[in-house]
């Protein structure tokens, strides 16, 4: 060959600043041209507190399993390979036909005839699994894993490096923020149960306002970082035991543009100001405290002017803080809560971010009781 010659290189879109969909999707493409039978790939991530498998991600436009969330222990296959850390191939779906697990019934229903699925690790821990679909049978052979295996690590470490990336941000402002965790009434269980709260309304709201899964992850992710600004709160008003004055409830109002101020210096020390859903981290900072009438701080924003991450965030800090004990509180009941946030639904708290989290009962108990405070708060 001409040392000239120019080369394509088909995974040149890596390269590239984009989103990880996109990088997805073209790397299918890739892999079709070696192996067409491929036709759907995705990505579900695994949460070991709650030993759960939620869906992330996926090529192409139809997923029988968008906003799909259940127990690890209602999918024994992955359960298994979990268990032995190595992938799984079905070459033929029949096998699984009359399993009775949803996931496998939706596979089915939307004619996918045989899977390979790989376990994602990083540094020896269980991120997630990372799904290949076929409509035919028989297809997974040796020789077609064996250029699978190659492209599967690939994506994996594009996976492993996108998450990363949003979770050391999170831990590493998290850590800022328990530096004055003393100075506050918030806990890590709060902060726990509310940002799976927050997950719970996304998810709901996912087909009304077409999100994807990443979002919802996103919204997750970040939502235990939306009062990071009280940092910059003095003592003298954060600690006030007492009401406010009106000097103070300025001071104390502040946290929430300072809570902006401390992402976009994060971000930009990180030189991730690119962050894709980097804005959904910076609305969930600056406008949680926006109220629907007009109302709330610190632009006044109303209605669907008010990101949506920050409408769900917003309902999800206030029904814990109200269902939670605190040294000045009682907790309320989760019906107390609710009657008060369907009393404010409209006015301070978005409508259908309400009746998300309402018609979502027994997640929310679930939550509770695995998110319990100790005698540590």
């Amino acid at each position: 060959m001409d040392p000239d010659t120019p080369h394509r290189d088909r995974l040149e879109h890596l390269n590239r600043h984009g989103s990880l969909r996109d990088k997805l999707a073209k790397t299918h493409e890739a892999i079709q041209r070696h192996l067409p039978f491929v036709a759907r790939i995705s990505v579900a991530l695994y949460d070991p507190a709650t030993a759960t498998l939620s869906t992330y991600l996926h090529s192409g436009d139809d997923d029988p399993l968008s906003h799909y969330q259940t127990e690890i222990a209602n999918a024994p296959s992955l359960k298994h390979i979990l268990e032995q850390g190595h992938p799984r191939v079905i070459n033929s779906m029949l096998t699984f036909e009359h399993s009775g697990h949803e996931h496998t019934s939706r596979i089915g229903r939307s004619g996918y005839a045989a899977s390979y699925t790989l376990p994602i690790f990083s540094n020896g821990v269980l991120l997630g699994f990372l799904f290949f679909n076929s409509r035919e049978t028989d297809v997974f052979t040796e020789s077609a894993l064996t250029q699978l295996d190659v492209f599967a690590h690939l994506i994996s470490l594009m996976i492993i490096s996108e998450l990363q990336i949003s979770r050391t941000l999170t831990a590493a402002v998290t850590t800022t923020s328990q530096l004055t965790s003393m100075r506050d009434a918030e806990t890590g269980s709060h902060l726990d149960r509310m940002s799976r709260f927050a997950k719970l309304i996304a998810r709901a709201l996912a087909s009304r306002y077409s999100l994807d899964d990443a979002y919802i992850e996103h919204v997750y992710t970040f939502a235990p970082l939306h009062d990071i600004g009280k940092i910059g709160i003095p003592d003298r008003v954060l600690l006030k035991p007492g009401r406010l004055d009106g000097e103070e409830m300025a001071v104390m109002r502040s946290h929430a543009r300072k809570g902006r101020e401390i992402i976009d210096d994060i971000l930009r020390n990180f030189g991730l100001e690119g962050l894709e859903y980097g804005d959904v981290l910076r609305n969930i900072a600056e406008y949680h405290h926006e109220a629907v009438d007009g109302s709330g701080y610190p632009a006044a924003l109303r209605g669907d002017d008010i990101p949506l991450e920050a409408r769900i965030v917003a309902v999800a800090d206030v029904f814990d803080a109200l269902t939670s004990q605190r040294p000045y509180k009682n907790a309320w009941t989760n019906e107390k809560a609710f009657e008060f946030l369907r009393a404010m639904a409209g006015q301070k708290f978005d409508a259908q971010c309400v009746e998300a989290l309402m018609a979502n009962r027994v997640e929310v108990v679930l939550i509770q009781q695995h998110y319990r405070e100790d005698a540590n708060g």
